[in-house]
């Protein structure tokens, strides 16, 4: 019998295409009716008071007024579509907003706003940087659920090697002293949190686990480092691991390649299309790729973030 090739086909998400961005947002007045349909799918809520009793709209486009006391006070509080969202207070119009995340959330390893600034003709580049930071701000998750299953941790360190520094630059700091450490746990198959620590000690690898995982996960597993031990004597977590310095990576299903994996998508991204991320400015990045990562199978992955704005 012959092999057509159809089980080895690769598999993916269907997502928003740029011949399809076009013709879903041809003008201002698409756009805003697509923000109108995900901000307020059940119906108007005033962004002051969050209640969808005595709002009333107005004769000006997409604005509406609140008369709940909450809001009232002698005069109806006033506001539009974009108030409360990361479109507010900007002189962009919300087509340049949609097209800069569309192309965010279509880069796999990021874009950076020099190129976004190149691509939308913005007046200076720290408008497109703006504009990137806002949409990567609205990309944290406002429903985050404990992870379960097996559920893998790992840490990481961002920052380039001192010998690489140019010499006034140089912090003369041995090991991973001079670069931030970032922790993230991973449910297999399914969603990544990561964050930024001050410092990879057991308290706060032990806190990072306590608020991430759920009390009900079946295994924990994670690699050799002493911030991780006690996890179940402490914390109460079945707790295994694997002992990358003596070349032990898989011992069943104890190991921590998937966390691993995603660690190489956020550095490749880091270093190959930003160059250097800011310790002020990371976890915002931190957000953007969690964001991508945990809607990887999501086909309306525009809207979800859209949603979220």
């Amino acid at each position: 019998m012959k092999n057509n090739g159809k089980n080895h086909q690769p598999k993916f998400t269907v997502q928003m295409t740029w011949p399809q961005f076009e013709r879903i947002f041809p003008d201002e007045e698409a756009c805003h009716n697509y923000l109108f349909s995900h901000r307020w799918p059940a119906g108007v809520k005033c962004p002051r008071c969050h209640k969808s009793e005595h709002v009333y709209k107005i004769a000006q486009p997409w604005k509406w007024e609140c008369w709940n006391a909450e809001c009232a006070s002698g005069h109806a509080y006033r506001f539009s579509l974009i108030a409360g969202t990361i479109f507010e207070n900007t002189k962009y119009p919300l087509r340049t907003w949609f097209w800069v995340l569309f192309l965010m959330l279509t880069s796999k390893k990021g874009i950076s706003a020099l190129q976004i600034h190149r691509m939308i003709e913005s007046g200076s580049y720290k408008t497109a940087f703006y504009m990137c930071h806002r949409l990567r701000a609205a990309m944290n998750d406002p429903e985050f659920r404990q992870l379960m299953g097996i559920v893998e941790v790992d840490e990481t360190y961002m920052g380039g090697l001192d010998k690489n520094r140019h010499w006034d630059k140089k912090r003369h700091v041995r090991g991973t002293g001079d670069k931030t450490p970032i922790i993230g746990a991973i449910s297999r198959k399914g969603n990544v949190v990561c964050k930024m620590i001050e410092r990879a000690d057991m308290p706060t690898m032990h806190r990072f686990v306590a608020q991430t995982v759920s009390p009900k996960v079946s295994l924990v597993a994670t690699d050799e480092h002493s911030g991780y031990q006690y996890l179940d004597r402490w914390i109460g977590m079945p707790h295994q691991t694997v002992n990358h310095r003596q070349g032990e990576y898989v011992r069943g299903i104890i190991h921590t390649n998937n966390m691993e994996s995603f660690w190489s998508l956020l550095k490749r991204g880091i270093m190959g299309t930003y160059h250097n991320v800011s310790k002020k400015y990371l976890p915002l990045y931190l957000a953007e790729f969690s964001f991508r990562f945990n809607n990887r199978n999501n086909p309306d992955i525009f809207g979800t973030a859209i949603a979220g704005s």
